[in-house]
């Protein structure tokens, strides 16, 4: 037999559901107990007429009075003070006592209510009602930069918002912000503590009404199925918008490339293929000193960047004349009406309406056409053609080892001379993936035409190996950081074996290029000490490039463009082979140059700059076309060539 609960269970049961209501459910108990109580008071002054009135009053107190006075006793016990009458003292007693423990829970009432709400903000957890706003997804140290560049990129606007959803605190990630992010123009960023692949966390933020979303991969040792759910997350969200999402993310193994544009195909789904990109820029870098720096430039909001322009007053002229049309800035290709792109096309391929130029100039609105009677080309300055020279094959020295090692390998088959050869030296004592390369080596042999691969083991931090294999005779020597070893551990060690090969490259009157990959931002700083040729910052790197696709969609194609081996790639070619040395020139007559060779020219490097920090190493892109400078022995001309 089921035992009936009693009164006092049931007035328990009571209490403890009216209580789980919160704040304000128990302010408004608290405010009809005290009502409660006036209203008993003003009733029993009221009925005991004169017995109960005042001393010295004559008449009975009004019932509305009565409350009155009974009310100001609840705020203040020191009102009845200057009662008289024991039977109004006693009633107004019960007031006041009734009043005190009331009003002392009403204040903790409140004050705990104003402390949970308090932490309910520092939790992050409260939604999001921007429009038209950024929104990434995930924490990494990326996020740094990829901050300071949208905010660069908004700096125009009046109104800019980027909100943070991240399974972090929320005051936390906004004191790493504050601590590592300078803050530009007006632009708003908006911290929110979630789980980005819980849907319901997901909602906090705001995806709906998003312009663009990054996605963030976490640090670990599987970051792309953590933006494989994030991705499932959003396309698969009940509520989710009708229109596409504009998604940025990037993606370690290609076998999960397919696997995230197949789960994105409804939406705008833009994939970095991290690895591979990095690997591209390594090879065609350690071949071409200053390499970096021109991509660093094109990828930063910090100067002039990449925009799309239809010009109607170009229909019908052909791209060859379309390159000197432009005073502050540079063509460097077409998109065509039917959206595809191309880099340096043919110079005689004619636009057509809906056709656009792809230019590289300081904004969008500098992107303008100048009507020149005639176009100001020192034709005693240009070069004659040079001859084509048969560049002998080449010695690379790689040391380190990493997961993009091999890609590294394959695409500098693609750009060396037949003949050439590649030594790997890595510790394999360091890592695993280190003992493994000899015999991936072995395995991919057959895979390169161009290059024979050796391998040796051996400590590459170790001046006595790096003697003994006679680091001065290579033509390019690629330093890459070890891994799985920490950030900081993996740097440290490439610091180091670059302090050993700067001071040999020293002492050797031929020089060689050397190239490293550095993880940190911050050891870039410490890393210029060595005087190295370049630095790939590789996480740097990519997110320049997702922030830039995060702001415009239509830079993919040019990316994938400037980093296919297929077609042109950027090079940096000898000024002489262009122009006249020692004697001032107009970037017009440089632009006329490169154009009868079939390439876009759309800068220099300046040798005598070449270490100088505050002038971007000597990279000079998108020059004001009238400006003259004087080419020096070891200048050289940026251009887009198909080689």
């Amino acid at each position: 037999m089921v035992k009936k609960p009693t009164l006092k269970q049931r007035l328990g049961y009571f209490f403890d559901n009216f209580m789980s209501r919160g704040t304000v459910a128990l302010i408004g108990g608290l405010g009809l107990v005290s009502l409660v109580i006036i209203l008993v008071a003003g009733a029993i002054i009221t009925l005991g007429g004169v017995t109960l009135a005042p001393a010295g009053s004559r008449e009975p107190m009004g019932f509305v009075e009565a409350v009155w006075e009974s009310l100001m006793r609840t705020f203040d016990a020191g009102t009845m003070g200057s009662d008289e009458g024991w039977g109004f003292r006693l009633v107004m007693l019960f007031v006041t006592i009734g009043g005190i423990l009331i009003v002392s829970t009403l204040i903790g009432v409140l004050t705990a209510g104003v402390e949970g709400k308090l932490e309910e903000l520092r939790k992050g957890r409260s939604q999001v009602l921007e429009n038209g706003h950024t929104l990434i997804l995930g924490w990494s140290p990326q996020i740094f930069t990829i901050l300071s560049e949208l905010m660069i990129a908004n700096e125009n606007q009046k109104k800019a918002c980027i909100v943070i959803l991240a399974d972090r605190d929320k005051v936390e990630m906004e004191d790493e912000i504050r601590a590592r992010v300078e803050r530009r123009g007006r632009t708003r960023i908006i911290c929110r503590s979630g789980n980005p692949i819980d849907i319901t966390d997901l909602e906090i933020a705001n995806p709906h009404t998003a312009k663009a979303i990054i996605i963030l991969p976490p640090e670990g040792d599987d970051p792309d199925s953590q933006v494989i759910k994030t991705v499932l997350a959003l396309t698969n969200k009940p509520d989710r918008r009708p229109d596409p999402y504009h998604m940025v993310t990037q993606i370690r193994d290609p076998k999960n490339l397919a696997v995230v544009q197949m789960i994105g195909e409804r939406d705008h789904l833009q994939a970095l293929l991290s690895g591979d990109l990095i690997a591209r820029v390594v090879a065609q870098t350690s071949r071409q000193s200053g390499l970096s720096m021109v991509y660093t430039e094109l990828m930063n909001f910090g100067g002039d960047e990449i925009y799309f322009q239809e010009e109607p007053a170009l229909v019908g002229r052909t791209f060859g004349e379309a390159l000197l049309q432009f005073e502050d800035s540079a063509v460097i290709g077409l998109r065509f009406a039917n959206g595809s792109v191309a880099l340096n096309p043919p110079m005689d391929t004619r636009l057509l309406p809906g056709d656009s130029v792809i230019a590289i100039s300081e904004d969008d609105d500098t992107v303008r056409l100048h009507h020149l009677d005639s176009v100001p080309v020192d034709e005693a300055a240009i070069t004659s053609a040079v001859p084509v020279r048969r560049a002998p094959p080449e010695r690379c020295l790689l040391l380190g080892w990493n997961a993009c090692a091999l890609t590294i390998l394959r695409e500098l088959d693609n750009y060396v001379p037949k003949g050439s050869s590649v030594l790997v030296v890595a510790d394999t004592n360091l890592s695993p993936e280190a003992a493994e390369a000899a015999d991936q080596l072995r395995r991919q042999r057959n895979a390169f035409k161009n290059q024979r691969l050796s391998f040796r083991s051996g400590d590459t931090t170790d001046r006595r190996l790096l003697d003994e294999l006679g680091a001065s005779a290579y033509d390019h020597i690629i330093v890459l950081s070890y891994a799985g070893l920490g950030v900081q551990e993996a740097d440290a060690k490439t610091l180091v074996t670059l302090l050993h090969l700067r001071d040999i490259a020293g002492k050797d009157e031929t020089p060689f290029s050397i190239v490293s990959e550095m993880l940190d931002l911050r050891n870039r700083e410490l890393a210029e000490a060595t005087r190295v040729d370049d630095f790939i910052v590789s996480d740097h790197l990519i997110s320049l490039m997702m922030a830039q696709l995060a702001e415009n969609a239509e830079l993919m194609a040019v990316f994938t463009d400037f980093f296919d081996p297929e077609g042109s790639e950027i090079y940096l070619k000898p000024a002489a082979d262009y122009v006249a040395l020692g004697r001032p020139v107009n970037f017009y007559t440089v632009v006329e140059a490169a154009r009868r060779r079939g390439q876009v020219a759309f800068g220099y490097r300046l040798a005598g700059e070449a270490g100088d920090k505050e002038k971007s190493y000597g990279i000079h892109t998108n020059p004001g076309k009238s400006e003259e400078v004087v080419f020096a022995e070891n200048d050289r001309i940026i251009v887009l060539a198909e080689d």
